[in-house]
């Protein structure tokens, strides 16, 4: 048998504990979780799916797995899937994510992240709810890692409403030096600031009405700043970065501003209860379509120097866990459709995609979407044994 090179879920995943009872083990844990990987990988969406494609690729797949009692039912990977530990199978899971990071040159040293933007965010799985159970639909808070586009860390809530709780869950598994965390206005709170200042990382928290008064004081902030000009009141150190993006039809600018001046981040922040706080941020974009004109304003609490053109970035990359995590979960692995409910399943499933999304975007060769990708997984086994080892530019 062909050894799975040390990213390969083979080797990372050995360790992971079998919730089954050692008589009723017919097959292996590897084995289940190596064919589920590769029919998610091409396609398929529900255990019936997984099964078939086994079946079908059965002779290939024996070409790296033992299968010593052939491919398990549909009903086997459902059950084992419901039982398996989430929180083993997340250890399993970073053990891989670093060792891939690391092996792509953008983690920094022992698989850390390293300096680029690390974005969490929550996305809930519309059909994952289960009446029967009372359980409503599950909720992920995941990281994703803007340079190197990886899926970097997952935690499940119970509701939105929890993120709060989950966010800090999440940032004590990963390994943050030197990366700037950025979290929507749900994650701007002093705790979570700080615990991202301890494990040696910056932050950009977006800032709402959930501090309505400190959001105030960041506003009245920037108009005050813009009443000072041309005047010979002072302007603190105001730096402004500007971005325009053309379109389909639309033309978007995007200003940012960012104050670092002591004075006013004392007037901000009073009580200095925000660590390590060295900017305000406030971006201002204006998008034209057509005759109609919309603009926006959003606020931001950093650790970052007040330097616009990188605070503009970081909040730019952060956008991309919608784009290209959350909206490629859904276009390309049709993840809200999913009606797999029972147990620990939808969250060991989701997992389980975000490490099909980590294979085929570490495809150097790769030069069609994700969605065409996957189809070609499908069609091709040696392209799809080249995407399951992990092969890297």
């Amino acid at each position: 048998m062909e050894r799975l090179p040390r990213t390969s879920i083979g080797e990372h995943f050995a360790t992971l504990a079998d919730p089954r009872v050692e008589r009723g083990r017919e097959h292996r844990l590897v084995d289940i979780l190596t064919i589920t990987l590769c029919a998610v990988i091409c396609g398929a969406d529900d255990w019936v799916a997984v099964a078939t494609f086994g079946e079908l690729k059965e002779e290939w797949l024996r070409t790296f797995l033992a299968l010593p009692n052939g491919i398990p039912s549909h009903d086997t990977f459902g059950r084992v899937f419901r039982l398996l530990d989430p929180d083993e199978l997340r250890r399993c899971f970073l053990e891989w994510v670093r060792a891939v990071v690391g092996e792509s040159g953008v983690g920094g040293e022992s698989g850390g992240l390293g300096p680029q933007v690390v974005a969490i965010d929550g996305k809930t799985l519309r059909r994952s709810h289960d009446r029967g159970a009372g359980k409503g639909p599950l909720h992920l808070v995941s990281a994703w890692a803007a340079a190197s586009g990886l899926v970097v860390g997952q935690v499940a809530t119970d509701a939105k409403s929890n993120e709060i709780t989950a966010i800090p869950a999440l940032l004590r598994l990963l390994a943050l030096e030197g990366a700037t965390v950025t979290i929507d206005a749900m994650g701007c709170q002093t705790a979570i600031a700080s615990q991202i200042v301890e494990q040696g990382a910056d932050y950009v928290l977006a800032l709402k009405g959930n501090h309505a008064n400190l959001h105030d004081r960041a506003r009245l902030a920037f108009l005050d700043v813009d009443a000072a000009r041309g005047t010979t009141l002072p302007l603190a150190d105001v730096v402004a970065h500007t971005t325009v993006e053309k379109g389909h039809g639309r033309i978007e600018q995007r200003r940012c501003r960012a104050i670092g001046d002591p004075g006013y981040l004392a007037y901000i922040d009073p009580d200095h209860a925000w660590p390590n706080l060295r900017s305000v941020v406030c971006i201002e974009s204006t998008r034209r379509i057509g005759d109609d004109v919309s603009t926006e304003i959003r606020h931001y609490l950093s650790s970052l120097p007040a330097d616009a053109k990188r605070l503009s970035q970081a909040v730019r990359s952060h956008w991309g866990v919608e784009n290209r995590l959350h909206w490629v979960l859904d276009l390309a692995f049709d993840e809200d459709s999913s009606r797999v409910r029972a147990d620990h399943a939808p969250e060991n499933l989701a997992l389980i995609r975000h490490i099909a999304l980590n294979l085929l975007r570490g495809d150097p060769t790769r030069r069609i979407g994700l969605k065409n990708s996957r189809f070609k997984a499908a069609l091709s086994d040696a392209y799809l044994r080249s995407v399951l080892l992990g092969v890297r530019a």
